[in-house]
């Protein structure tokens, strides 16, 4: 069936292989799918049709759009443009939808129910189409469908044909298949390759599909069908079944088709009754027809989760995908870990519990060998892109240790994950705590917001280690984290700046600063910006300003009210603030280059960026934990505010004036992903802190040491790749290494010289304290011999021991020189 014998008369289509492939918009008005295994096919709409749907996977798009023409003679409308769009859950928290498309010229209106069959992979959709001008009889109705098995549009082969003698529609490709049934005969069918012999182009020039177009192979190809919807007066049912040949998918069709829309949706509507059922009832007072707001959420992190795997992806859509070539296999259809765990949390706040914890069994299973988790990855654990973003290894070890706080998992149980969670400490250890990738993706160096979650991680995890009866290791765990809390401010925390000075406040967090060896403090180095709509650019990085910083206190390092986060807050409401009619929304960065265009034209490498409601949720959470939650509500409103009519909450809204040329209206959703599913997650986690007077995801180990507590001043950690060279003198000095050795050491110039050897720590460090606490003033000198490799280092290193963080009258200059320029000892040759 694959590639059917032409009959006569066929043409293959002129236009081979058509135009390039796009994906569609990703401004979804609609997500859903089944609460069921068994149906492994998750649909979007948009614009009033159906765009995106993915099967067997929930990272692979099977179909770019179906939609519906309206002819009439020489009548021509396409619902998707000629038509304004309406959108209805069936009911609070189930997402199967009620889509009403009526013609802006008043001539007709489609309304159809979509929902996905519970027990199979086959996506339904009861139609009826009304004219409010003229007769029935007077209009034709034809689908056009656009194929893009698996993940893309090229390649395609789309044809017509019978299955057990029913008309249908075909398409293969990739080692997929789909087809299309309906419950009314088909007046005309027809195939052909898109922008070229589709059948919108007979259409749109007043002609009747081309049957002679039978099959177009290998292609970007398009599918189209005339029903018969005068026999059943306006009403049909279609069915979008697939599976791995197209007998199989055919069948299913037929399948959905003859067990009728209504029995699907009984059992699609209990499904998920009995999901939603089982949440907590954090719902927000609402009129009878008004949203429901945190069903929409729950719902949209259902939607997105595969339950055979436990998996969530980011978001069922493609940026500004309408502009993207369907290279671009990814989008947002993949597991980005961070999105991941917190989506998770966003489950775990509404009562979700088991589906939480099959995020992480997901994690435990796809975890690097090394303990990391990749950048993103499709639902297998094979890696899309390859950056490393530390963040991403912490935030596992917290949501396991959330849910043993939660109660998810036992005493008994919490030894499965350790494994796991000891690997990502290790990892963090040994690479941390500058991070190759941002959160937002972009930019190397120490980050406030990945060193809240690293500290944050690697204190859970000493937790878990001390359980298990390892002390020794929950403490060098713990003095790792003390000793990169304690840098935080020399590390990010920009004083004295042109900023800080117009502000008139001591300082603030900077976004990001680059990690440079044996830096003592934040530098004016440079930052590079690289996806601006004026091409490459840089900004000092205590310039550089993002509400990022504001995970200090999320994730429980600073107190609210510390004066240095109380400066960020001024620097960022004076930089990235926005108040708009519906509330305040802040940028993520200033000069950010990800969003459209000046002019809105779409994002294509570069762009301004936009405001993100995301950190209005996360700004709420910080004014809660301010003690202002008249002011959390009211941010609460503001990201509410910027969902769609239908409640999908966006990455960005439009933050100019109105484009309606590009359906750009100020304070609404832009051209970005819809859903957001961290959005969501967000919107649901401050819901659930609203309620409870505290931060839902603050860890607890970090606010008992580092707000409520003081710990013991950490050692001072030398690493070759943080080689730091001035000591206050009392510290104790602590020499850190990848693999085992012995530190040769003097402090008085190699008169008298000390072996000590290192210990392994268990997580892939290696230390040795040396015994400096008592030593005055002076310099400490030392090498390295590897003990495996029998090999000197070959380097003297120094540590300048002060009274203070400087030495009276001495320069940073003068000091380098005479550290470079110290005596000569063994590792300069004399070993």
């Amino acid at each position: 069936m694959a590639f059917p014998t032409l009959p006569p008369g066929a043409l293959v289509p002129p236009g081979a292989p058509g135009i390039e492939p796009r994906w569609t918009s990703s401004d979804k008005s609609a997500v859903g799918t089944a609460v069921s295994v068994a149906s492994r096919v998750w649909f979007t709409a948009s614009h009033g049709i159906l765009n995106e749907i993915y099967a067997p996977r929930l990272d692979m798009a099977c179909v770019r759009d179906f939609g519906f023409i309206v002819t009439a003679g020489r009548y021509f409308s396409e619902e998707k443009r000629d038509a304004d769009h309406q959108v209805h859950a069936v009911e609070d928290g189930v997402p199967a939808f009620r889509l009403v498309n009526t013609a802006h010229d008043g001539r007709y209106r489609i309304s159809k129910t979509v929902l996905s069959d519970p027990e199979r992979e086959v996506v339904l959709q009861d139609l009826r189409f009304e004219a409010l001008a003229g007769k029935l009889s007077d209009y034709r109705l034809h689908a056009l469908i656009a194929p893009h098995l698996v993940n893309g549009g090229a390649d395609n082969t789309a044809w017509y044909g019978d299955f057990k003698g029913r008309p249908m529609l075909f398409a293969e490709g990739s080692g997929r298949a789909l087809a299309i049934a309906a419950s009314v005969p088909w007046l005309a069918r027809s195939a052909g390759y898109a922008g070229f012999s589709d059948g919108w182009q007979a259409l749109s020039r007043g002609e009747e599909l081309k049957e002679e177009y039978h099959c177009a192979p290998s292609g970007n190809v398009a599918l189209s069908g005339t029903l018969d919807m005068e026999a059943t007066e306006g009403r049909a049912q279609i069915a979008i079944g697939f599976g791995t040949q197209p007998e199989e998918a055919a069948f299913r069709a037929i399948l959905s088709l003859e067990q009728g829309v209504e029995p699907a949706l009984k059992h699609f509507r209990n499904g998920w009754r009995d999901w939603q059922g089982g949440l907590l009832t954090l719902d927000e007072p609402h009129e009878s027809g008004q949203l429901n707001r945190y069903r929409v959420s729950t719902g949209v992190l259902a939607t997105h989760c595969d339950d055979a795997s436990g998996a969530i992806i980011a978001s069922l859509s493609i940026p500004w995908g309408f502009n993207k070539s369907d290279d671009d296999l990814g989008g947002y259809h993949l597991v980005w870990t961070r999105d991941l765990v917190e989506t998770a949390g966003g489950l775990l706040a509404a009562g979700a519990g088991t589906d939480a914890r099959a995020v992480l069994n997901y994690l435990s299973a796809i975890q690097e060998a090394d303990g990391h988790w990749v950048q993103n990855a499709w639902l297998d654990g094979r890696p899309y892109w390859h950056g490393i973003q530390m963040d991403e290894t912490a935030f596992p070890i917290l949501l396991y240790d959330m849910l043993l706080r939660a109660g998810e998992i036992d005493a008994s149980g919490a030894g499965r994950y350790l494994p796991m969670i000891e690997a990502a400490a290790a990892y963090i250890v040994r690479n941390g705590p500058a991070t190759q990738q941002d959160r937002w993706e972009e930019d190397a160096g120490y980050s406030p917001f990945t060193l809240a979650v690293e500290i944050a991680g690697l204190l859970a995890t000493a937790d878990a280690v001390e359980a298990a009866g390892r002390l020794s290791a929950a403490q060098y765990l713990r003095e790792v984290a003390d000793g990169w809390s304690e840098r935080i401010e020399e590390w990010t925390y920009a004083s004295d700046t042109e900023l800080s000075r117009r502000l008139g406040i001591d300082g603030y967090y900077v976004r990001i600063a680059t990690a440079t060896d044996g830096s003592s403090s934040l530098g004016r180095d440079f930052i590079p910006i690289r996806n601006r709509d004026d091409g490459a650019a840089v900004i000092e990085a205590d310039l550089l300003l993002s509400p990022d910083a504001l995970a200090l206190v999320r994730f429980g390092l600073r107190s609210a009210d510390d004066p240095r986060i109380l400066g960020t807050v001024a620097a960022i409401d004076a930089e990235l603030r926005r108040d708009l009619p519906a509330g305040s929304y802040w940028y993520r960065y200033n000069d950010d280059g990800y969003g459209e265009r000046v002019d809105g034209a779409p994002f294509a490498g570069s762009g301004v960026g936009r405001l993100w409601p995301l950190l209005t949720g996360e700004r709420a959470h910080y004014e809660l934990a301010a003690g202002r939650p008249d002011e959390a509500r009211r941010l609460l409103a503001a990201l509410e505010a910027s969902a769609s009519d239908g409640g999908l909450l966006p990455e960005q809204i439009w933050d100019s004036e109105d484009v309606p040329e590009r359906e750009l209206f100020l304070g609404r959703p832009s051209g970005s992903a819809m859903p957001l599913v961290w959005a969501h997650a967000e919107h649901i986690k401050l819901l659930r802190s609203i309620r409870d007077g505290v931060i839902f995801d603050m860890p607890p180990q970090t606010v008992a040491r580092y707000v409520a507590g003081q710990p013991p001043i950490a050692p001072f950690a030398w690493r070759l790749t943080d080689k730091r060279t001035v000591m206050v003198a009392g510290s104790s000095l602590r020499i850190e290494l990848s693999e085992t050795a012995l530190v040769h050491w003097s402090t008085d110039a190699w008169a008298n010289v000390t072996d000590s050897h290192t210990r392994d720590t268990g997580f892939g460090t290696h230390i040795c304290d040396l015994p400096t606490k008592m030593l005055g003033p002076g310099i400490i000198v030392f090498t390295i011999f590897w003990t495996a490799r029998q090999q000197w280092e070959g380097t003297d290193f120094h540590i300048d021991v002060i009274r203070d963080s400087h030495v009276p009258g001495e320069t940073v200059e003068s000091r380098r020189h005479r550290l470079e320029t110290g005596p000569v000892g063994p590792g300069n040759g004399n070993a």
